[in-house]
């Protein structure tokens, strides 16, 4: 080989090497679902139009991540430079100060964000989080069975009728169950889906004078309901399964109805990943004394910590995951049908989407219609609408959601475990000095 060409070479080589040694590595803190799971599948393709940039990833059960994260950018530790948040942390660590004021240039468009998503991940009025997905709650349900046992389902159902349907359509010795419902512990988990039950029976979890009120007639009464639903038609070890675990027991055909995050129908009605993809119908969250409250608003959302290391190479991400562009990617990668959805007008407005997703109506009103200032019957003094959003919250919602866990499984009664729920509520509320 040519003196010349050779030195051309190995130039070359070394450039190429100074250049992957020299690449900033992006460490991201995220969930461990299927939504996530796709984002890391094309990955490659943002490091590939990136090369400066090497992701890596931390993939956590939800509540591992919280806790995860919560530490690290309390302590300001810079362990990872994007982290993966909720509608619950966007706003107390975006007034707290922890996370960077995310600014887009114009090719993001902002304004093509929902409304209602937008404002709950900003302070101020500007982005401390981007949505990769949004969502409400809705009912979804076996239109086969529903139809089977002569019923039909409202646009807009009681839960008492629920319970009618669910009995209807309850056949344990063919392991279907009537309604799988949320039942793992945790403020994220069984208190997200409970919140809403307590809401649309005309409860709240604090007075405006920030007192607790999980020792009330509400209270009793949708948790009452819930703990007799579930025992009647449940499946067995209830208190085992939040969203992974029943979207799992869906797709094998196993829930005739289930109650929760409206992102579940990009997966249920899969053909590749559910059995009952072609029997599933959709309607809103079910309503007992008052529409207010009775689904959920959340947004799965990418922040950068004050801490992160790497913050340009960050939003960088972040513009990638969160844009327009991304959700075409996946769209023409793996299917309309299962792109992120709840975050963009203009997802709600692509003919191939609409096409495929056959739950895009029912999702976008249950998301259109939340409203987490207004979400109790009688005036609460917080923002949220399956949660409050101040810190000690975080705190109440774990023990109150280990006790209606416990009263699930049989372990103490209901009202022992409203009882309980309050006293340590309302211990907590004295210590933060709300009264």
């Amino acid at each position: 080989m040519p003196f010349k060409l050779a030195t051309a070479v190995l130039s070359a080589m070394m450039a190429l090497s100074f250049a992957a040694q020299a690449a900033t590595e992006l460490v991201i803190a995220t969930v461990n679902n299927g939504h996530m799971i796709e984002m890391q599948k094309l990955t490659p393709q943002f490091e590939k139009a990136n090369p400066d940039i090497k992701v890596k990833w931390v993939t956590l059960e939800e509540s591992v991540l919280r806790q995860r994260i919560t530490t690290d950018i309390a302590t300001r530790n810079g362990q990872f430079d994007v982290m993966t948040i909720g509608m619950y942390e966007a706003p107390i660590w975006g007034e707290r100060g922890w996370l960077k004021t995310l600014e887009f240039g114009p090719e993001y468009d902002v304004d093509d964000l929902l409304p209602a998503i937008r404002s709950s991940l900003s302070n101020n009025g500007k982005l401390v989080a981007a949505p990769f997905y949004g969502e409400s709650s809705m009912l979804m349900y076996r239109a086969d069975l529903v139809e089977k046992a002569g019923l039909n389902i409202p646009p807009r159902p009681t839960w008492n009728y629920i319970a009618k349907v669910a009995a209807a359509i309850h056949d344990e010795n063919n392991g279907v169950y009537g309604i799988c419902l949320r039942g793992k512990p945790g403020w994220g988990d069984n208190v997200a889906l409970l919140t809403t039950m307590v809401n649309t029976w005309g409860g709240q979890w604090f007075d405006m004078d920030w007192k607790p009120q999980l020792d009330t007639q509400p209270w009793h009464d949708a948790i009452s309901f819930y703990v007799d639903l579930m025992k009647r038609y449940g499946p067995p070890d209830s208190s085992a399964n939040s969203f992974n675990e029943i979207l799992a027991l869906f797709n094998e055909g196993k829930c005739g109805m289930w109650v929760d995050a409206t992102i579940a129908a990009s997966f249920i009605s899969d053909p590749a990943l559910s059995r009952v993809a072609d029997k599933v119908a959709y309607a809103q969250a079910p309503t007992q004394l008052t529409p207010k409250g009775s689904h959920w608003l959340w947004a799965w959302a990418l922040a950068i910590p004050v801490s992160a290391r790497h913050q340009d190479e960050a939003l960088r991400f972040i513009s990638w995951a969160t844009s327009r562009e991304y959700i075409n990617l996946v769209g023409q990668d793996t299917g309309w049908a299962r792109v992120p959805t709840g975050t963009r007008y203009s997802t709600y407005e692509n003919e191939q989407f609409i096409k495929a997703a056959t739950f895009a109506d029912a999702e976008l009103q249950a998301i259109s219609s939340a409203n987490s200032e207004n979400s109790t019957l009688h005036p609460s003094p917080y923002i949220g609408i399956q949660f409050a959003a101040i810190p000690e919250f975080q705190t109440i919602g774990i023990v109150v959601g280990q006790q209606i866990s416990a009263a699930l499984v049989g372990k103490r009664s209901v009202e022992d475990a409203l009882r309980a729920s309050q006293s340590f509520a309302d211990r907590e509320m004295r210590k933060g000095r709300y009264y």
